[in-house]
């Protein structure tokens, strides 16, 4: 796999052993806030002792708009979490933060979410979080939530 992520390039989102790719966006010309909004994009979870790839249509840029606003928070209060969960069951990601800037990640990967689960922990130090909001900040830029939603 490693052959794989070298064809990938630089992830748009890297922290921990998490990596997300983000090839744009599932249906280009759909202005439309469900189907507008979903991005294909490639994850990657590892450690030394396991690797888990899922790729697809997984996430909902209004997903990522209420990450970054939790991270925000959570980046300026040294309180409280931040969690990336999208409709889809391939990826999510749990940020937590301790009154001492310890963050624990909490990552949930699957190819196949009918026969599979696998999970990762690993702790950060709040100083990442500054990086991982600016590139979460820079993927908004290039992916706007396209209009609102009815609901």
């Amino acid at each position: 796999m490693e052959k794989l992520s070298n064809h990938l390039g630089e992830p748009q989102i890297k922290l921990g052993g998490l990596q997300i790719w983000i090839h744009g966006r599932q249906f280009p010309n759909e202005q439309d806030y469900w189907d507008g909004n979903w991005l294909n994009v490639t994850a990657h979870c590892g450690t030394d002792q396991a690797s888990v790839w899922t790729s697809g249509p997984i996430l909902h840029v209004p997903d990522l708009v209420r990450w970054l606003t939790d991270l925000e928070v959570m980046n300026r209060t040294v309180s409280g979490a931040a969690a990336l969960v999208s409709l889809e069951p391939e990826l999510s990601v749990e940020l937590q933060i301790n009154n001492l800037g310890h963050v624990r990640m909490r990552v949930e990967i699957t190819p196949d979410s009918m026969t599979q689960e696998h999970s990762f922990e690993f702790e950060i130090d709040q100083s990442y979080l500054d990086g991982l909001i600016t590139n979460v900040r820079a993927l908004l830029q290039k992916y706007p939530v396209r209009e609102t939603s009815d609901v």
